[in-house]
């Protein structure tokens, strides 16, 4: 995804000027941070932009999930200080945390939610937290207006386990610019895994996987931030040396667009075994450099990754996610066909004024 420049405000107008924003959109911490969820928002606010919307973004403190007390009084402070009955965008991962907020904020704002995937199916969370989260994130949405999400999947969580009306949700899915499809002719095949290195991503089962194939040949390279949960960054590098893999994996960190782009075009397989995608655009921008794709059958996955161009294991299950990669590396002829068939899915992948036109359809009716 493109790198994009937005102007980011901490001091919103306390009344409506000339110019007055079309939307307001709320974020916490930086836009720039490498995930799909701020990626998703970053892309989409310019995308407005591009249809002639104007949208002032406001950043609240970073630390979200878990405010502190400083960060949850600047929040208080950014909405007490915006125009009465404005329309604002509230990422998720501020607005799930601020119920109180939320519904206080209501009375005097057309709140719209953001919704990357709940909270509380993030990795990691223990029992107490999972249960604030459910609780805290079936309060929020009740007080908004609409909410978008990112996935039909996540469309049905909210439904189903959030009790949000159906009439109140808009799914917008994220687009995908067209790519110069990889050769996919690397000799040995080149396995890339890019996202952060966060324990919902599932680097240690790939690794343990990739532990029981090492008499086949192939390397492997893991792209992404390990600022997120810098201790389970240093986790998975520690086991990257307890299983002798150091000559065959490689952890580069963050990389800019550039090399993303770069690491597709030279990849033969993409491989991430999430536990959970509210979405997943990774595995979309690998479907679009026609890639084909093993991954686990978890959250959107299955509905973004077509049969015909990858295949879906267990979430969590190193034996099989071992099993089929075994079967795809010494099978050249399965992986081409898989191939092909990422290429016809990337083809037909949305792109992004698909997205901003569904947004910004919904801001004008808001909006009346």
């Amino acid at each position: 995804m493109s790198q994009l420049s937005v102007e980011v405000s901490n001091n919103p107008p306390a009344e409506p000027t000339t110019g007055f924003a079309d939307v307001f959109f709320v974020v916490p911490g930086d836009l720039a941070t490498p995930t799909g969820g701020y990626g998703y928002d970053l892309r989409l606010i310019a995308e407005l932009g591009v249809l002639g919307l104007k949208v002032d973004v406001i950043q609240l403190a970073a630390g979200f999930p878990f405010p502190d007390s400083a960060a949850l009084e600047q929040a208080q402070q950014v909405f007490a200080d915006l125009p009465a009955d404005a329309l604002v965008i509230v990422d998720g991962l501020a607005l799930g945390a601020l119920p109180d907020l939320a519904e206080r904020a209501a009375q005097r704002l057309r709140l719209i939610a953001m919704c990357h995937h709940p909270l509380a199916l993030e990795t990691g969370l223990n029992s107490a937290q999972r249960t604030h989260f459910w609780q805290s994130e079936k309060r929020s949405p009740a007080a908004v207006e609409a909410v978008i999400v990112t996935s039909r999947d996540t469309a049905d969580s909210l439904r189903t386990q959030l009790n949000v009306p159906a009439d109140k949700i808009t799914v917008a899915e994220p687009g995908t610019d067209p790519q110069v499809f990889a050769p996919c002719d690397g000799d040995p095949p080149i396995l890339l895994t890019l996202a952060s290195l966060t324990r919902r991503k599932g680097h240690n089962y790939l690794l343990e996987a990739l532990a029981q194939i090492t008499e086949l040949p192939w390397s492997a390279r893991f792209v992404g931030s390990d600022e997120l949960d810098p201790e389970w960054a240093a986790q998975i590098r520690v086991q990257v040396q307890h299983l002798g893999l150091q000559d065959r994996v490689e952890i580069t960190g963050a990389v800019d667009e550039d090399d993303v782009s770069e690491a597709f075009r030279n990849a033969d397989l993409f491989v991430l075994p999430s536990l959970y995608e509210g979405y997943g655009m990774a595995f979309a921008e690998a479907l679009a450099f026609g890639l084909p794709i093993v991954a686990a059958r978890a959250g959107a996955v299955p509905q973004l990754v077509p049969a015909n161009a990858g295949i879906l294991v267990p979430p969590a299950d190193v034996q099989s996610l071992a099993t089929v990669l075994a079967g795809v590396l010494a099978a050249p002829g399965a992986r081409h066909k898989l191939q092909d068939g990422a290429r016809t899915a990337g083809a037909q992948l949305p792109r992004w004024h698909h997205t901003a036109g569904k947004v910004a359809a919904l801001i004008a009716r808001l909006r009346g």
